[in-house]
């Protein structure tokens, strides 16, 4: 769909105007917290970066699974597909703008709006419209059911894992599926009445981009890096596929991803601006709170864990604390760090054995 489109696109007069402007810096953005906020969390929400799905896709591969590889291949097939698909938009967006005689800064919009607005009515000036727009719509469709799959199979898997005996009996785990899918239901309704796209604008701003992903980034990043050690992270992924990953990427673990992620989201704080609809309408002071708590509903999750962890272990604080840093017992490297560990202690036991035996005829 998006290739019929880019080429249907690439062929229509204007579509010069509107690549240029796709394409064409403006080094003044740069200067605009929101863009760096916009292009960080575009990323983290493209590549399911911090919001579990890849965590949970990936637990379905075999233990030797080159995820070094399949990483490279996922973000360069993803950045590629969006890239293309800038493509496909502005260049029907600068048709649009020479169709109307506007300039192409007033067609071309950020947002929901773009999708479900503004495109649409460049599709409706296209020769045989009703062909087009069932072309988009149908791969904005397969394109919403694809990201649908990912996210609930990452819930119900979590669920698999931390209640097995309840959810892996008979056709429990496909009842509560059709209950979460059920429920997702009902709360999109909301987002089709005429309040829908103001609606839609918080979540969009609050819950999957913004300061939660930010902050997430940052807590894994930091105890990846830090707390469990990047060192032995990369001992585990030498262990995996054979051999260790860049350095780069582990200084991007301690250094570059943190840092980054700080960076924005102090910048972000310090040039705080209202959130607006279509830039004309500002929302009221308990639309900033609900988003607020749609947001902090996420992150708290992480220190209640933090501390249901130590109230559950045994020993003084700091014990507990190095316990639940501990990687996984059932990890094959971890058995092979105590198979080695046991051959150098039965080695030592062994030499003190014979040294003593030997004393004993002396």
């Amino acid at each position: 769909m998006l290739f019929v489109l880019f080429v249907r696109g690439m062929t229509l007069p204007g579509a010069f105007h509107g690549i240029k402007y796709y394409l064409y810096p403006n080094p003044a953005r740069l200067a605009d917290p929101q863009v760096w906020m916009d292009a960080g969390t575009q990323i983290f929400y493209s590549y399911a970066i911090c919001l579990g799905c890849l965590t949970t896709l990936g637990s379905y591969n075999k233990y030797n699974n080159n995820c070094y590889k399949d990483s490279f291949y996922l973000c360069l097939l993803n950045s590629g597909t969006s890239f293309i698909s800038g493509f496909a938009i502005f260049s029907v967006l600068g048709y649009m703008s020479e169709k109307m005689g506007v300039d192409i800064t007033t067609v071309a919009e950020s947002g929901p709006g773009l999708v479900f607005i503004v495109y649409p009515q460049a599709v409706t000036l296209l020769p045989w419209p009703q062909v087009w727009s069932v072309c988009f719509f149908v791969m904005i469709i397969l394109l919403g059911i694809d990201g649908q799959f990912a996210g609930l199979e990452s819930i119900m898997t979590s669920f698999a894992d931390v209640f097995p005996s309840h959810i892996r009996k008979g056709y429990r785990r496909e009842l509560c599926l059709l209950l979460l899918c059920a429920l997702c239901y009902m709360f999109g309704l909301l987002l089709v009445s005429e309040a829908g796209a103001y609606i839609l604008q918080i979540f969009d701003h609050y819950v999957c981009s913004g300061p939660t992903l930010l902050l997430m980034a940052i807590f894994q990043s930091v105890i990846i890096g830090w707390i469990y050690g990047a060192e032995r992270f990369c001992d585990n992924i030498e262990d995996m596929i054979g051999y260790k990953p860049l350095s780069l990427i582990k200084y991007c673990w301690l250094y570059g991803t943190p840092l980054i992620c700080s960076g924005t989201l102090v910048f972000l704080l310090l040039r705080y601006t209202p959130l607006r609809f279509n830039n004309s309408y500002e929302y009221p002071w308990w639309a900033y709170c609900i988003g607020w708590f749609l947001a902090m509903s996420s992150l708290v999750l992480i220190p209640i864990t933090m501390i249901c962890k130590l109230v559950k272990g045994e020993g003084s604080l700091l014990q507990r604390f190095k316990a639940s840093s501990q990687p996984a017992g059932d990890l094959p490297v971890m058995a092979k760090e105590m198979s080695s560990v046991n051959v150098s202690l039965n080695a030592r036991h062994g030499g003190k054995h014979s040294h003593s035996k030997s004393n004993g005829n002396l």
